[in-house]
């Protein structure tokens, strides 16, 4: 078997950061938090995104408050998200990929129903075996997303020539207890120094991704 990706959806196949922070910012408005710039984000985000608000609040957001967070922000990311593409390079990858005989799949916390379309839009559907968005709450950790995903691909795919590829700290978490390889991309959620810490490597580009992931598996 060759080596199958699973990749991340925000903030790794899709540029959308810029969307993210204005609907994050639109958020904290409701709570009277501060707007922050791209760099505090990124350097202040973690999961699951309760925490996250905690630490930007200094305590525990009500149950009211994090419904009313998590509903501006959806609102907004909504409106904002259309003006966002894929990330450069993305789609002559995934097209080299599949021509290249290798398997790959879509795994986002992004809401199923709101992901499915939008992969269609770019053209880009055809290139996964699946593409799968979070189903239920928001909010939490990928792991027992991947951990489904991964038995849903079934025996097709080896679990020892997988490497999930994403741009957040809980990416490789989730990899981590499924027992596949990850990568973290740069260009997305965190800074460097914050996915350093999760202890696989960290690529600037996602061509660099692409190019570990074989070497991984080899």
């Amino acid at each position: 078997m060759r080596t199958h990706i699973v990749w991340d959806w925000n903030g790794t196949l899709f540029h959308d950061m810029e969307a993210v922070v204005a609907a994050s910012n639109t958020a904290f408005a409701t709570i009277g938090v501060a707007p922050l710039s791209l760099q505090e984000y990124r350097e202040q985000y973690e999961i699951p995104i309760p925490r996250f608000y905690e630490r930007l609040l200094g305590r525990v957001p009500s149950e009211s408050e994090w419904l009313e967070l998590d509903e501006a922000f959806h609102r907004r990311y909504t409106e904002l998200a259309p003006g966002c593409g894929l990330t450069e390079g993305a789609p002559a990858l995934l097209g080299a990929w599949r021509e290249a005989g290798r398997t790959q799949s879509l795994l986002s916390m992004y809401d199923h129903l709101s992901l499915v379309p939008v992969v269609d839009r770019f053209g880009i559907t055809g290139h996964f075996l699946r593409v799968d968005g979070r189903t239920g709450a928001s909010g939490g950790r990928k792991s027992g997303h991947l951990a489904r995903h991964l038995t849903a691909l079934g025996p097709a795919v080896d679990r020892r020539r997988t490497v999930v590829i994403g741009d957040a700290v809980d990416d490789a978490q989730a990899a981590l207890d499924s027992g596949v390889h990850a990568v973290l991309y740069t260009g997305g959620s965190h800074t460097r120094a914050k996915l350093e810490v999760a202890g696989v490597p960290v690529v600037d580009t996602l061509a660099e991704a692409v190019e570990l992931a074989e070497r991984l598996t080899g």
